[in-house]
């Protein structure tokens, strides 16, 4: 029984180890299928989606469903602390429980209570080892804490960096697509003529596009931190590039389409790779996110901006064919997240963030 009291201990110590590794430090994709990380994480996404569902106002809803990415990192570090605090103390016991209590012979919750202190380093003395071998297992159990915490420390903020970095583009653009963004308001925006406007803000998002990939792969929690806004996303934003890039690449006549194309494809490349990280199955948006007669009100807004147009079922059928490229993707994405996708025209009359105050 001890024995295999000992193999499960440390099976339980390397499991999270690893676990511990493949999240914070290991910078790509992980493949495995199971993972103690993701089956905590998704299960409690489900528990707070289904609260969630019960909250009316769309804006309480955003801020109940903001709190649920912070949180989650919390909750993943003190998984990690408890089932390593439990592990060690499993360990202990196996060993036989060489430990000096103030109540005498120890059993199992003293041993769990010694792990407990020496992982966070109190070094109370209440309880000390007497073997050899149990103070081995401290001194380990005590390095490895300090390691953890230091893990924690570089962690957070590493974050939170990230988090910063991505938001501000996105604050971004709300002066140039609007709140809620909009690929047809973005074009209009961005002009006839303004050629460079246009290759740099492609070329910008294009780089924002990559930085997301990465930060999100070696990141995932990431992913569930929301924008400050309760119109704005970062899935909302990358749907608007590509809306916007695939648009560039096939109705509007302009000298931009090699910059939109690469943005196109590193923005692609990105929630493809996204929906494989967290198991969302490719479906396309239902309803379609742009019928017929829709893109027929996108030509008419564009055509009445001064936009030059390519016409003919060549154009659409090219514009179809980029949707179908990423549609599925971000449809999958927007119903993991419950992070609403963007419509292509703007909403008349809807004054943009920036235009807005708390007073007004």
């Amino acid at each position: 029984m001890a024995i295999l009291a000992g193999a499960i201990a440390i099976f339980i110590i390397l499991l999270i180890l690893w676990e511990a590794f493949e999240t914070i430090i290991l910078p790509r994709r992980v493949t495995r299928r199971f993972r103690l990380t993701r089956l905590v994480v998704l299960n409690a996404w489900r528990f707070w989606v289904a609260l969630a569902g019960r909250i009316r106002s769309r804006a309480r809803r955003e801020a109940y469903l903001s709190f649920f990415g912070p949180l989650a990192a919390i909750m993943l570090l003190a998984v990690w602390a408890v089932v390593l605090i439990f592990g060690f103390g499993l360990l202990h016991w196996a060993l036989g429980s060489h430990l000096a209590a103030p109540e005498g012979r120890a059993g199992f919750g003293t041993d769990v209570y010694m792990s407990g202190t020496t992982f966070f380093t109190l070094g109370l003395g209440d309880v000390v080892p007497r073997s050899n071998t149990a103070r081995v297992v401290t001194v380990l159990e005590a390095g490895l804490g300090f390691g953890f915490l230091a893990l924690v420390i570089s962690y957070l903020p590493t974050l939170y960096q990230a988090f910063s970095s991505r938001e501000v583009i996105i604050s971004m653009l709300d002066a140039r697509a609007g709140s809620p963004p909009a690929a047809g308001e973005l074009i209009r925006r961005l002009g006839h003529g303004e050629t460079a406007m246009a290759v740099e803000f492609f070329e910008q998002w294009e780089q924002w596009a990559a930085e997301v990939l990465e930060s999100h792969i070696s990141y995932p929690a990431l992913a569930y931190f929301r924008s400050q806004h309760d119109n704005q996303s970062w899935l909302a934003a990358m749907t608007t590039v590509l809306d916007a890039c695939a648009l560039t690449m096939s109705i509007v006549d302009c000298d931009t389409q090699r910059p939109a194309s690469l943005t196109f494809a590193m923005a692609r490349h990105a929630v493809v790779d996204l929906s494989q990280i967290f198991n969302a199955a490719p479906e396309p948006p239902a309803p379609d996110r742009l019928p017929p007669e829709a893109l027929e009100r996108l030509r008419a807004l564009l055509r009445g901006s001064g936009i030059p147009l390519n016409t003919g079922p060549a154009s659409d059928g090219r514009l179809t064919e980029l949707r179908a490229m990423y549609e599925p993707y971000v449809g999958a994405l927007s119903r993991r997240f419950l992070m609403g996708l963007p419509d292509w025209m703007p909403v008349p009359g809807l004054k943009d963030n920036w235009q807005k105050t708390w007073w007004h």
